[in-house]
């Protein structure tokens, strides 16, 4: 199930890819409806709160009406910075997969937060992929 999602996740972290941005990607769902979607804007806006987890979880609640999302769950390529899991906590989000880790990160809530672990980890991919071409 969550491999649809995963791959939309994947197509957004490739557009800030394109863009020069860290490349991750974000999707959120509620009752197996995307209800938003995003990628890290960054460099782009100028603006250092402009992640991907950030963007998606505005646009939920503005399509949804509520700040909280209760109900919804997201998906994003890379565990989420410090500042996306507070966003994340104060939303109310249900669940949250990621398909990435960050070695030094520790997971706030380890119930809400679930690694998905693949064989074939094109998030880690592209991450890597970035970050050897910026040194």
């Amino acid at each position: 199930m969550y491999e649809k999602y995963l791959d939309l996740a994947l197509k957004e972290a490739k557009k800030a890819y394109k863009q020069n941005e860290v490349p991750v990607g974000a999707v959120i769902v509620k009752n197996n409806k995307i209800i938003s979607k995003a990628h890290n804007m960054v460099e782009k806006k100028h603006n250092a709160t402009l992640h991907a987890e950030i963007i998606a979880i505005k646009k939920a609640t503005r399509k949804l009406k509520n700040w909280r999302l209760c109900d919804c769950e997201m998906y994003v390529t890379l565990e989420p910075c410090s500042m996306c899991k507070a966003a994340i906590e104060l939303s109310r989000l249900k669940k949250v997969y990621f398909f990435a880790k960050k070695d030094k990160e520790i997971l706030i809530n380890s119930k809400k937060y679930e690694f998905i672990d693949s064989q074939n980890n094109d998030a880690l991919k592209i991450i890597q992929d970035f970050f050897k071409k910026k040194r």
